[in-house]
């Protein structure tokens, strides 16, 4: 039987830097199950019609299972379709030959990691960087490809930020989101690793990151073929859920974006000890454990209003 994961001690110091905001032009990799709603897509245009702030260097699709995909090799494929898609219509062909598939299964065991294109690329790139920098690894979906790439090589957590939408806030009184229910183990892996970590939780934070048909028609609509489709989508997305007449969509994936990109206004935040994961959907809470940050509250408008400007500059 192989034993228990090892992981690498990250001193304080440290990671009391790498949890602070960055300030200025950073590293990324956006790891996204693109096809399972239509935020990813609003996240995925938003990284990479901001270059003032972040480099992206690598897109990662990410496994899903739903309605839209019956196991997460099929979400997983429908995802990296769809992130070759956006770059399309974002003009950026470029950017293809940087989008990797991600892992087919979702972890099974906390000792043994899923291993993909992504997973590989994510540690190679990890691997190349000068002592002293790091990789923003920014992920909205399932975390199995990070949890993998954290499994397959620990030494890499040294060199990498996560910053994830998932999970509820603390008061929330569960913690069934999408985003986390849909591989808790991969989500123990990364809360426990000792990875410098920042937490965007959804409901009761990021929650109220919401568009209307009305909002999008004015800022999206007739203005770039990416708008049109991001427009198509979105309505088409209310009606699957079926919304009615009257609807608000929440496209929370964005605000991963916003917090490496936005003023410090935007999103408050605070330092906690990194939450244990339950098998029952909850929190639980040792005040020896390692320090991550986690978002407080959302400046839904500032947030929309870079989003908005950006997207329409396609």
């Amino acid at each position: 039987m192989q034993e228990a994961i090892t992981y690498p001690r990250i001193d304080a110091a440290t990671r009391l830097a790498r949890l602070e905001r960055p300030s200025g032009r950073v590293k990324a990799v956006l790891d996204t199950d693109t096809f399972n709603e239509v935020d990813d897509q609003y996240a995925l245009s938003y990284a990479v019609l901001s270059p003032e702030r972040i480099d992206l260097q690598a897109v990662y699709a990410a496994p899903f299972s739903n309605l839209k995909a019956a196991t997460p090799d099929i979400g997983m494929e429908k995802s990296y379709a769809e992130i070759l898609h956006v770059l399309e219509l974002l003009g950026r062909e470029d950017l293809k030959a940087r989008a990797y598939r991600g892992s087919r299964a979702y972890l099974k065991d906390l000792r043994y990691p899923v291993p993909s294109d992504a997973a590989k690329d994510l540690i190679a790139r990890v691997g190349a960087l000068p002592e002293g920098e790091v990789l923003y690894v920014v992920a909205i979906g399932a975390l199995t490809n990070v949890a993998s790439a954290i499994l397959m090589a620990p030494e890499i957590i040294k060199k990498m930020v996560v910053v994830w939408l998932g999970g509820n806030a603390p008061g929330w009184p569960d913690n069934l989101e999408f985003n986390c229910m849909q591989d808790t183990l991969s989500v123990s892996v990364v809360f426990d690793c000792g990875v410098p970590l920042v937490q965007l939780p959804a409901w009761g934070v990021t929650s109220h990151l919401l568009t209307t048909e009305p909002e999008l028609r004015h800022y999206l609509k007739g203005k770039s073929p990416l708008g049109d489709y991001l427009y198509e989508i979105t309505c088409g997305q209310a009606v699957f859920e079926g919304m009615g007449k009257v609807w608000s969509k929440e496209i929370w994936d964005i605000v991963t974006i916003a917090y490496l990109v936005g003023d410090e206004d935007w999103i408050d935040t605070a330092l906690i000890h990194s939450p244990i994961v339950t098998a029952e959907h909850t929190y639980g809470y040792d005040p020896r454990r390692h320090l991550i940050r986690q978002a407080l509250y959302v400046r839904r408008d500032k947030v929309f209003e870079d989003l908005f400007a950006k997207l329409t500059r396609v």
